[in-house]
């Protein structure tokens, strides 16, 4: 909450600064570009991205955080202004909780800003070198790394189909529901180590639904096998269905499974009441962590 009221006071001296200069300062930023990263240790995958805001430093001085694309009123003006910009997205598919994505490269540089100009700027930015990747693109038909569970009567297929693909020409998952194939439940077929101690951990998902999705974290130890539900993706209107990109949060659920030796993500759909059909296209799954 102080961290909003910062934001919120910022602003608001912002704009009576804006006001009662005639010539103020604007930077331009229209969206993020996300670039490989040649120095990686681990291969990206896919770099599909919703880095749909930015949070702006300018002399070290918090500016704001920022939905794209967004045109931002600076008050330092003159030779040698940093200005830092942190790729950030909506976290857990929240628009009220923005945070900065930890695994990316800020932008920073150093400007010479004119009172009454206009800065356009494109950042680019790239995972850490650091970043360690369990990822799921479909790519090998052979080894799918999503298991349906027994219980299920639904199945996940590959699918290629170009007017629904994000990726032309690249596989992804499908998984078609109806009242006789009603149930699926996915889950990774790897048992994933991942870091605790408050250490941050995501799963990135690209997704397309007009049915809603169960994720969730399955947390195991030599005593027991715990179930931790987590994010739903919402059902969208089968007739403007679109690709959608989500950053989940599982620091809390991992960090919290103190007994936990390994961990198994898991996706979980039943058919939405009232309706007699419905379809769930995912890609580009990603656990990353440091």
């Amino acid at each position: 909450m102080k961290h909003v009221a910062l934001l919120f006071c910022c602003a608001i001296l912002l704009s009576a600064c804006v006001r009662n200069n005639p010539k103020p300062i604007w930077l331009s930023i229209d969206n993020w570009v996300l670039e490989a990263n040649p120095e990686a240790v681990d291969d990206a995958g896919q770099l599909t991205q919703n880095l749909s805001e930015v949070w702006v430093y300018v002399d070290n001085k918090v500016i704001g955080v920022f939905e794209l694309p967004c045109k931002i009123p600076v008050l330092a003006s003159g030779s040698g202004i940093k200005v830092q910009l942190f790729p950030a997205i909506r976290n857990n598919g929240i628009s009220a909780t923005k945070k900065i994505y930890p695994f990316l490269e800020p932008v920073e540089m150093t400007m010479d800003l004119v009172a009454g100009e206009t800065y356009e700027i494109t950042p680019v930015t790239r995972y850490y070198s650091s970043t360690k990747f369990w990822i799921e693109d479909f790519g090998s038909p052979s080894q799918v790394k999503i298991e349906t569970d027994n219980l299920s009567n639904a199945s996940l297929v590959l699918d290629d189909d170009p007017l629904i693909s994000i990726n032309l020409g690249n596989d992804y998952g499908h998984i078609h529901l109806t009242a006789s194939d009603s149930l699926w439940i996915g889950y990774t077929n790897e048992n994933t180590v991942l870091p605790k101690g408050g250490e941050e951990v995501y799963m990135e998902v690209d997704y397309r639904n007009s049915n809603s999705v169960l994720t969730g974290v399955i947390a195991v130890s030599s005593s027991e096998v715990k179930d931790n539900p987590n994010i739903s993706f919402n059902a969208q209107d089968a007739s403007s269905m679109k690709w959608k990109k989500i950053y989940i949060d599982l620091k809390e659920i991992v960090s919290f499974s103190t007994s936990a030796e390994y961990f198994k993500q898991y996706f979980r759909a039943l058919l939405d009441e009232g309706n007699s059909e419905g379809d769930i296209y995912i890609d580009n799954i990603k656990l990353v962590h440091f």
